[in-house]
């Protein structure tokens, strides 16, 4: 029996990566969560471990690899964010950062050197990409073009410096979109769908709000990118960086095409200049040749599929 600790398993991805483990078996998990609220809105509350845990506070994480000696660690706390970044960029930073640095310090002072630690970074590292870049592998330039992937690109960074000084067993990730059902707003796809949702149920006015629909991103199902997490977290070569994406761009206006088409409502589509970001990057294809060579992994789940099963979910959640 392995013992794994989920940091943020109360989050998004947390719930689906807990869900993945306990699927296959042979794993005794432990997640963190900032409050009792939050664990109790997670999925997994009654199937896993939750300690209560501030990853501000290197004393509370130091305390937490005490208590729970891990084989495997995913390392999923962060403010998450893109768009909140430009609003609050010193909270972004220190909040990823911060967290990243209490963690391998509790990995070093226990001597936990055999952990198997995940760290997630973001594809939002490589930012200004140019046509000539894609499709993006792990050699392509950094170029940040937010302050969430300058919090990333840190995060990346200090998990190769701590094993290259401390012989941590880190596998860094560089994943591109991942949604799915339960994504909270504040992201293209659950913002969208719920925008037709409410409109549906008439708890908005048939007008949806949309910023820029050209940009096309590599989506991959958040139930995908788990799997690939656990493979990653056994196979994956310590040191390593590895990106992990579907290979197909999208844009909003894809998935806002598949909404309007599963919806009977007649729904008016307006640009909101509010939506708009600061920075925003044409087109990014991920390369994860790298990672599917040691892995095996590709994605299972047909976008069409996801967007219809987040639409779904948003039904039965508005009220």
């Amino acid at each position: 029996m392995k013992t794994v600790l989920i940091t943020g398993a109360s989050g998004f991805v947390g719930g689906f990566l807990a869900e993945h483990l306990l699927s296959q078996g042979g794993y005794d998990i432990v997640g963190t969560a900032t409050s009792d609220a939050s664990i109790a809105h997670s999925p997994v509350a009654e199937k896993i471990t939750f300690i209560k845990t501030d990853f501000t506070d290197q004393a509370q994480v130091t305390s937490l690899l005490r208590r729970v000696q891990p084989d495997y660690v995913y390392h999923l706390v962060a403010q998450a964010s893109v768009g909140a970044s430009f609003q609050d960029p010193i909270g972004t930073l220190h909040a990823n950062i911060d967290a990243q640095i209490h963690l391998l310090e509790a990995l070093r002072s226990e001597k936990l050197l055999d952990t198997r630690v995940l760290i997630v970074c973001s594809a939002e590292e490589y930012g200004y990409v140019t046509p000539q870049d894609l499709p993006v592998d792990e050699e392509t330039p950094l170029r940040p073009a937010n302050p969430y992937s300058v919090s990333k690109i840190t995060q990346d960074f200090l998990a190769f410096q701590y094993h290259l000084s401390y012989k941590l067993p880190l596998i860094r990730v560089r994943p591109y979109n991942h949604i799915g059902p339960r994504q909270k707003l504040g992201y293209v796809a659950a913002d969208f769908a719920y925008q037709v949702a409410a409109i549906e149920k008439g708890k908005q006015e048939p007008i949806m709000k949309v910023g820029n629909l050209d940009a096309k991103r590599d989506f991959t199902d958040v139930r995908d990118m788990v799997r690939a997490y656990t493979l990653l977290v056994e196979k994956g070569i310590p040191g390593e960086v590895y990106n992990v994406g579907a290979g197909v761009s999208h844009s909003a206006q894809d998935i806002l095409n598949l909404l309007l088409k599963a919806s009977d409502t007649t729904i008016t589509v307006q640009h909101d200049p509010a939506k708009m970001r600061p920075s925003d990057v044409p087109e990014i294809v991920v390369n994860a040749h790298k990672m599917q060579k040691i892995t095996g992994w590709k994605p299972e789940i047909p976008f069409e599929q996801t967007i219809q099963d987040i639409l779904a979910y948003w039904r039965e959640t508005v009220s």
